[in-house]
């Protein structure tokens, strides 16, 4: 679809008069604080941003995007990596005034608006002692980590966010509302549960809902970097027969200057291994007990604390307005290879922010049928997330330069991708995130659902 570099001033007050939510041109107040993204690299400034309040504001934002020509991003929390939820020149679909949560613990189930964050959904479902298992850090948004699947602390004992998605609102492409479950346009549910934004505007979510907390044991064990090889092979062993309750993530950094950190750490190379066991905190403190125990540590802050609590961990590691850019991959195993790529890799990063997690995958996540959904990479072994990361734009080149030297490093053991850690990498790194076939079954989808790509700004899966 042709971009707009103007707005027709006239169609958009007469827009106004049936749209409940505001419309934010260049000119007005608030237009700077709206179009950012939580990525402080991208800087895009659409010609209309529509904020819209609910399903009829989704619509007519849609059939005035269509009159007008303009082409379209959407934008649940921001919180994509390359910054895909906003446009230079075209229509700002934003969905962060949709927050309405419903927990009905009874029925064990929420309904959740698109522009609701993890920490939000988190906020009301722990007080039934609940959650949806979602991601790691509270101000991402739910519906864009549930588009792409959905990784977190309680998937290896719960399965992926989409494994709980029970059905959603769909405003297709010519502005028709449909639902989509297992029972009712089961293609496109199937489709949603993975395949991003390309097939619609997700409007809301119906979740099942998990016990979980509200305490849990959980936090971050850490070692100096220099002895990665013997931790990361312990941590190999450890965790190779571990309950499903059990979900670690392996992090390479320089120690973060926190009330926590001792001042003599901050700055030091270090590695680190975060846990959360998602069962009665008695038996996480036995399961962990041999983390915390391995070699000297130099930080300990695994403890039995709130879920909550927990959820918020990485969130200081990721706050709004850093430049951040990302190189991932998925990995079979951790080899005795991978394992010395990883320790020589670590001892290059320079900036104080940036940072690799390595994800443990397994458990429920694996086996649930892979043809179930979208989503691919269920047989993963662990998940990547080369994060080169600056505070401004200075150094910046010199830390997406270092990722992307990480990520070529471990090239020889790539197998899948997480479509949610991607950034502008092409169709080509799109058709390996779904592998061959769920990719021309998600084409043929995008054909029945969005024929023209009206929603192109996502990982994109062309129709034609």
């Amino acid at each position: 679809m042709a971009q707009s570099t103007e707005i027709n001033g006239v169609a958009v007050d007469e827009l106004q008069t049936s749209f409940q939510g505001d419309l934010v041109r260049p000119a007005d107040a608030g237009y700077d604080e709206h179009r950012r993204v939580w990525n402080g690299s991208i800087d895009r400034r659409p010609a209309l941003i529509a904020r819209c309040t609910g399903v009829a504001d989704v619509r007519a934002a849609i059939r005035f995007a269509h009159t007008q020509n303009l082409r379209v991003s959407v934008r649940g929390g921001g919180h994509s990596f390359p910054g895909l939820s906003v446009c230079d020149d075209g229509m700002l679909i934003d969905l962060g005034p949709m927050k309405g949560i419903r927990v009905d613990p009874e029925a064990g189930t929420a309904r959740v608006q698109a522009g609701v964050l993890l920490g939000e959904l988190d906020r009301e479902t722990q007080e039934f002692g609940l959650a949806v298992p979602s991601g790691i850090v509270t101000h991402t948004g739910v519906a864009g980590l549930t588009l792409g699947g959905g990784i977190g602390w309680v998937m290896r004992k719960y399965g992926l966010t989409i494994d709980q998605l029970l059905s959603v609102d769909v405003v297709t492409a010519d502005g028709e509302l449909v639902k989509a479950s297992e029972n009712e346009n089961a293609d496109l549910f199937w489709g949603v549960r993975g395949g991003g934004g390309n097939f619609g505007i997700v409007t809301d979510f119906e979740f099942r809902l998990v016990p979980v907390g509200p305490y849990v044991m959980a936090g971050p064990v850490f070692w100096p970097m220099e002895g990665a090889p013997e931790v990361l092979r312990f941590y190999r062993d450890w965790i190779a027969d571990c309950p499903d309750e059990l979900m670690t993530i392996a992090v390479q950094r320089r120690a973060p200057a926190l009330p926590i950190v001792p001042p003599e750490l901050v700055g030091k190379l270090v590695l680190g291994v975060t846990a959360c066991y998602a069962g009665p905190v008695e038996e996480g403190e036995q399961v962990l007990r041999p983390l915390k125990e391995f070699g000297s540590p130099v930080l300990d802050f695994c403890r039995p604390k709130p879920f909550l609590e927990h959820q918020r961990t990485f969130d200081p590691s990721f706050p709004h307005g850093w430049h951040y850019y990302v190189r991932s991959c998925d990995v079979a195993a951790l080899s005795d290879d991978v394992i010395d790529i990883v320790a020589e890799q670590g001892t290059h990063i320079t900036s104080p922010v940036t940072s690799v997690a390595l994800w443990q995958m397994g458990g429920a996540v694996g086996r649930i049928d892979d043809e179930a959904t979208a989503f691919n990479g269920r047989q993963a072994g662990f998940t990547f997330n080369i994060n080169g990361n600056s505070k401004t734009a200075d150094g910046f080149d010199a830390e997406r330069q270092w990722a992307r030297d990480y990520w070529s490093a471990l090239a020889p053991h790539h197998t899948s991708v997480y479509v949610n850690f991607l950034m502008e990498e092409g169709e080509e790194r799109v058709r390996q995130a779904y592998g061959a076939a769920k990719y021309d079954r998600l084409k043929a989808l995008k054909r029945k659902y969005d024929p023209t790509n009206f929603f192109s700004l996502n990982q994109n899966i062309r129709p034609d």
